[in-house]
């Protein structure tokens, strides 16, 4: 339960930060650098709560990946609209490139840390 609650901090001032800047509750509905800043603070806050629960010695769950899923599946959908739309995705690309790399890592790790 501690775990969920550390996760869900980084998507709850994402989304206050949606609300007071863009005063809207959907992100695919945002255009061009205002979803990149959402999704570059929703990012870099879980994995700032990933690595924050490792520094603390607390082992990564499966709830952790299954919020990697989704915050990765947001990035995937806006890349799609971007990409029917014809709209530059360069720096999305990039953010999610990054992001599966960083994923896989943690998942080697996590299977690793499972093993010994």
């Amino acid at each position: 339960m501690k775990k969920i609650l550390i996760h869900t901090i980084p998507v709850l001032i994402s989304l206050i930060w949606l609300i007071a800047i863009n005063h809207t509750l959907d992100p695919i509905s945002l255009k061009g650098h205002y979803f990149l800043k959402f999704y570059f603070i929703l990012v870099l806050g879980f994995y700032a709560s990933v690595f924050a629960l490792k520094f603390f010695g607390e082992t990564i769950s499966r709830t952790t990946f299954y919020f990697l899923i989704s915050i990765f599946l947001l990035g995937v959908v806006k890349l799609a609209k971007g990409i029917f739309l014809g709209k530059p995705i360069g720096y999305l690309m990039m953010i999610l490139i990054l992001e599966i790399i960083v994923s896989v890592f943690l998942n080697l790790f996590y299977i690793n840390h499972k093993m010994k």
